[in-house]
This record gives C-alpha cells, sequence and structure tokens, in this order.
C-alpha cells in the first residue's frame, strides 16, 4: 500500500511539475497574442477595443486572458489570471510591435524611419489607383449579389463564419463589394499569413535590382558552416527548406514562441535544425518566411529598410493603408502581421494578376509572377508556390487539387481565420474576402466556384 502511494504521489508530482512547464509556456503566448491583436485592431485598424476583445479575443482559452487598450500611450496589455502580462506598443507609421526580449524603453528609442503617405485626394483618381470607379459596373449583377449577400449570411449562428468584406474584380474593375456592419472601405483588416506573399513581392524588387538571385543559397550567416548552408532562396520560398519546423498554433511551438515570444522572428526560425534534405519535403512554414524577411532586410540595409516595400510597392499601386508591422528587432513579421483595406488588398492582388506590371511600370520583374505560381517539387497536390497557395493539383493528375470545382490556374493569398486574396487569369478575376472565421471555416471553393458562375 505504501508502494502505491508513493508511486501515486510520484505520478501526481509528475503531472503537476508538466502542467506548470506546460502554463509557463503557453501563458505568455495567450497574453501577447491578445495585447499585438488589440493593439494593432485599436492603433492600426481604428476599431472599438471592447469590440475587438469581445470578437478576435472571445475564443477558446484566449478568453482566459485579460486583455485592455491603453490610450495615453497607444499601447495595450494582456495577462492571464494577472500572470505573464506582456504589452505591445503602437508607432505611427510602423503599427504595433510586441515587447520581447527588451525593455518597453529600448523599443520606444528606436530610431526606425517612416515613409509619409502621400497628400493625394484619390477620390478624385480612378480606380485602381485611385477610388473613383465605374458606378454601372458595381453591384448590377443580380446573380452575383445574391452569392456574395449569402457570405455574410449566418444561417448558423452558433458556429458563424463572420464575413466582414468582399471586394470583386472583373478586368480590373470592381464589380461587387460590400461590407459587414462596423467596418467599411476604409477600415484596415488584418491578412495575417496573407503578408507571405508581401514578403514574396519584396524579395521581386530585389531580384529586379540585382541583389539577391533565388537559386544562390540563402545567406544565413548561421548555415555557413553545416549542412544547412545547402538551402537556397528558392527553397525557402517555396516552404522547402528541409528545416525542422512547428506550424502549430493551438498552443506553445516553434511558430507560437516566434511570433509571440522571441524579439527577433527571423533569427530565431534561423536556428532551426536541418531534418531532411531541402527540396524533398514541403511543409508550410512561418519560420522560413521569416528567414526571408530577415535576408532582405540585410539585403536592403537599415537605413531604407521600413521605407522600401513602401516606395517600391504599396504607394505605386496607391494601397496607402497598407501596413507590415516590424518585430522588436525592427525585422517586419513578413510571415503575418500586415494591414489594409478591402480594397487595397485587391489592388495587391491585381498587381500579380497583371503580371507584376503598375500603369505600365513593371514593378515586379519580368516572369516573377509565373515563378511565384509554380509549384513547389515536394508539394503533394501542386498547392504551394514561392509564398503563395495554387490550384495547380496533382502533376499526375491535375483533378487531384485543393479547390475541386475552381480552376488550376487560381492561385491565392491564404491566411488564418479566412482572409483570402484569390487571383484567376484565365477568368480575370480577383476576389477579396476578409473576415473572422473563427468556429467554422469560410468555404472559399464554393465561394469562387459561386462567383464565376454568375460572371459566365
Amino acid at each position: 500500500m505504501k508502494l502505491i502511494k508513493r508511486l501515486l504521489l510520484v505520478v501526481l508530482l509528475a503531472v503537476l511539475g508538466y502542467a506548470s512547464y506546460y502554463l509557463s509556456q503557453a501563458l505568455p503566448i495567450i497574453s501577447g497574442y491578445g495585447a499585438k491583436n488589440l493593439c494593432s485592431c485599436v492603433y492600426v485598424a481604428g476599431r472599438d477595443p471592447q469590440q475587438v476583445i469581445a470578437q478576435e479575443l472571445g475564443g477558446a482559452l484566449i478568453n482566459l486572458g485579460t486583455f485592455e487598450a491603453h490610450m495615453e500611450d497607444s499601447s495595450a496589455t494582456g495577462s492571464v489570471f494577472g500572470l505573464s502580462q506582456r504589452k505591445a506598443i503602437y508607432r505611427k507609421g510602423l503599427g504595433c510591435t510586441l515587447i520581447s526580449e527588451i525593455s518597453e524603453e529600448e523599443l520606444r528609442k528606436q530610431t526606425i524611419p517612416v515613409i509619409a503617405k502621400p497628400v493625394i485626394n484619390q477620390d478624385t483618381i480612378a480606380w485602381p489607383s485611385g477610388n473613383r470607379v465605374i458606378d454601372s459596373l458595381v453591384g448590377r449583377n443580380a446573380s452575383l449579389n445574391k452569392v456574395v449577400d449569402a457570405a455574410f449570411a449566418e444561417p448558423d449562428t452558433a458556429n458563424p463564419v463572420n464575413t466582414r468584406a468582399v471586394v470583386i474584380l472583373h478586368k480590373g474593375n470592381i464589380i461587387a463589394e460590400k461590407y459587414a456592419n462596423g467596418f467599411n472601405a476604409q477600415t484596415r483588416l488584418i491578412g495575417w499569413s496573407m503578408t507571405k506573399t508581401i514578403t514574396n513581392a519584396i524579395v521581386g524588387v530585389l531580384v529586379k535590382q540585382g541583389k539577391l538571385k533565388v537559386s544562390e543559397p540563402a545567406p544565413v550567416s548561421e548555415w555557413e558552416n553545416d549542412e544547412r548552408s545547402k538551402i537556397t532562396l528558392h527553397n525557402l520560398l517555396q516552404a522547402s527548406s528541409g528545416l525542422a519546423w512547428e506550424e502549430i498554433y493551438g498552443g506553445p511551438s516553434t511558430a507560437t514562441n516566434m511570433l509571440f515570444k522571441k524579439k527577433d522572428a527571423g533569427a530565431y526560425a534561423a536556428q532551426s535544425k536541418a531534418e531532411v534534405a531541402p527540396n524533398t519535403k514541403w511543409y508550410y512554414s512561418s519560420g522560413t518566411t521569416n528567414i526571408i524577411s530577415r535576408i532582405t532586410k540585410q539585403t536592403i540595409g537599415e537605413a531604407d529598410y521600413t521605407l522600401f516595400p513602401y516606395r517600391e510597392v504599396f504607394h505605386k499601386l496607391g494601397a496607402y493603408s497598407m501596413v507590415i508591422e516590424p518585430d522588436a528587432s525592427g525585422t517586419f513579421v513578413g510571415s503575418s502581421f500586415s494591414y489594409a483595406t478591402a480594397r487595397d488588398w485587391a489592388r495587391f492582388g491585381l498587381l500579380y494578376l497583371q503580371d507584376g506590371i503598375w500603369n505600365q511600370e513593371e514593378i515586379l520583374p519580368k516572369g516573377w509572377v509565373q515563378y511565384s505560381t509554380t509549384a513547389a517539387d515536394a508539394a503533394p497536390q501542386g498547392e504551394y508556390g514561392a509564398q503563395i497557395w495554387l490550384n495547380a493539383g496533382n502533376k499526375n493528375n491535375p483533378n487531384d487539387k485543393r479547390f475541386p470545382d475552381v480552376p488550376n490556374d487560381m492561385y491565392l493569398m491564404d491566411g488564418f481565420e479566412g482572409q483570402s486574396v484569390i487571383m484567376i487569369p484565365s477568368r480575370d478575376v480577383v476576389i477579396v474576402r476578409l473576415g473572422l472565421s473563427q468556429k467554422r471555416e469560410f468555404d472559399v471553393n464554393a465561394f469562387v466556384r459561386d462567383v464565376l458562375k454568375t460572371l459566365e
């Protein structure tokens, strides 16, 4: 009996020890996730704090936290049962940054250049560079309107999909546009992993300028003297680096540690060990994207880095709302943290549909879109290119594809909780859908299928 009691005590202590360790790892992620999201939604997107707390931070586990926006210093804090308090701060022109492995004083003292938005009244400029649209095209397709309305309907109120914005372009023109209550054409909405395609565009510009070559080994100093030196920038772009990684968001993982605990996301991800040879395994990884983001910073240089995507891409499109946020090291979190209005997401998608050309200017190098939308060798369904999702299908069976009812040439930017910018070259269509799909996934396949049927 004494032996059994001792064994039970040992088991109990082991369980308590593991629970204590797990909580020590998980609670800072919960409070950091909430503080960062609240900060960005309030100060970047201009939303009401209580709305954000109820909606973005009302899901399972996250609702264990207590979150508060502090208007006096443009910050937001989060904690769980009073423990693991975290803070994110807003800086004009940069968005919000979570304080990680650095003091608030150090972060606020950082001197980071920001670009001024040009003084332009876009309402006087024709779409797509401006906001003056052809009224006779918007909302005049009754069948399309029904499909769009259905995307906002919530017949299953226990498991809503919560669409917030839809913008549809055909032949470059807006033909449908709708917003949920509380959101409008001026509301910035998060892209989450759609940010990865912004990182693709930054790399594309650097390739055009002759500063990077995708075929060469990735310039990561930590890898120079080991087997990781064989990893090319191409491998990183295609999520086929062979590096060990955990793209898991249900608890502590390399992905959640990187985003919500670490000062320098790219440096942390660069510590990943080689698991298999490059180009032999496809594994979706925010870590490799942030390694790429770090490479772009080192290539551009500190002085111009935070100006570069705005000057070279966003502002050329008239996408003046677009913001990509840095981590505490000053490097863009190129995997996850960007905001823009639905129209500006549409402009960015249109840039790709137009083969990287805008107003007759070659913003992305010739052939870059084709390169980016060529399936990774190791992607089993041909579902991923260079930081952009595809619908190419299995190379031996094109009908074995991610979205079975839409064309194989469709490619898309795809973000957490249902963010999508969808490009279909064969139909000359761009579809933007933004929302908060926490309990039930938004059905991209059915939505795109139904939209295309109305355009036949």
